[in-house]
């Protein structure tokens, strides 16, 4: 995940995503769906791409 100061608990605020899921895309290795990525993306104002390119 993009390396920002926030919180997975500030994420789920932002996103309306259940802070266990959160979790468990962070720590767990769970792939998001795409809406789900898309809401990341935008809560921390980042491209799809570049969350993608912390995975190489």
């Amino acid at each position: 995940m993009i390396r920002q100061n926030r919180s997975i608990y500030w994420l789920a605020k932002q996103t309306g995503i259940l802070d266990n899921t959160l979790y468990q895309y962070k720590n767990k290795g769970v792939e998001p769906s795409f809406r789900n990525a898309c809401r990341i993306a935008d809560a921390l104002r980042v491209s799809l791409l570049e969350l993608r390119e912390d995975d190489y």
